[in-house]
């Protein structure tokens, strides 16, 4: 009889412990944050999701940066000439310069091809303005200036006066600067690897309204390894990845 009473009492003072008719309530055990530790928290999310740009503004439109946009609506001063222009020590059809940033970039490019059993050669890099000018000039002579203006540069609006574009070619390609370019192993390979290495073919192929020059497989333009791989992964013009960046550009037709 005793050990019953007992075991009464004792149950009585569990249920009464408990509260809540003697259920254990799981909220009752949270670890509340204090108002610092939410902040911090909020803090840290917000700076997770911010992430900086690959292009801004300023790049985008300062003269010598990698990221520099050069088109018949932004052009290049006469007088720019890059400061770290080297001689391109590859197979190349003639004598010819990059930006050593880019020269780097693409003596990597070539031993890749080299790797594949490939064999690309350089073409054109650097271009100062007064070149582009007599070149301009003459195809202009040879064409008139309405199919010129389709293929060639007018003085200042040449991306090879950056000395960040390599025109290149192919044994395959008989060494010269055609869309047959495109069709030769060296042309496949040069489109679906460039940009690992930096590069895309910048002009496309049906977006001549929008880079103010025809389809050219040959002409790649270095960016750099993660702007590149964006870029190609898109599948945009240079001018169109900036608008969908919120970088608002005067379309070439306005000037061509």
């Amino acid at each position: 009889m005793k050990k019953m009473i007992g075991l009464s009492v004792l149950t009585i003072f569990l249920v009464g412990c408990t509260g809540n008719n003697g259920i254990i309530n799981k909220d009752d055990h949270k670890v509340t944050s204090t108002p610092a530790e939410t902040e911090t928290n909020e803090q840290e999310e917000e700076e997770v999701v911010e992430e900086t740009p690959l292009v801004t503004e300023e790049n985008v439109f300062t003269e010598g940066t990698i990221e520099q946009l050069v088109n018949p609506a932004y052009a290049l001063s006469e007088t720019y000439e890059p400061s770290d222009l080297v001689l391109v020590d590859l197979l190349s059809t003639q004598e010819t310069y990059l930006r050593s940033e880019a020269y780097e970039a693409l003596k990597e490019l070539f031993e890749a091809a080299n790797e594949e059993g490939l064999q690309l050669y350089a073409v054109s890099g650097y271009r100062s303005y007064a070149m582009q000018e007599t070149l301009y000039n003459n195809y202009i002579f040879q064409h008139g200036q309405e199919e010129a203006d389709r293929f060639s540069a007018k003085p200042g609006t040449s991306e090879h006066q950056t000395g960040l574009v390599m025109d290149v070619s192919s044994e395959s390609a008989w060494f010269g600067l055609s869309e047959s370019f495109e069709a030769t192993p060296e042309g496949e390979f040069v489109k679906n690897n460039a940009h690992k290495y930096g590069f895309v073919v910048r002009y496309l192929k049906g977006k001549e309204d929008i880079t103010g020059y025809m389809y050219e497989p040959w002409h790649i333009r270095y960016f750099g390894k993660e702007l590149a791989q964006e870029l190609y992964d898109s599948g945009l013009t240079y001018e169109e990845y900036l608008e969908n960046n919120n970088i608002s550009l005067t379309p070439v037709s306005e000037v061509k």
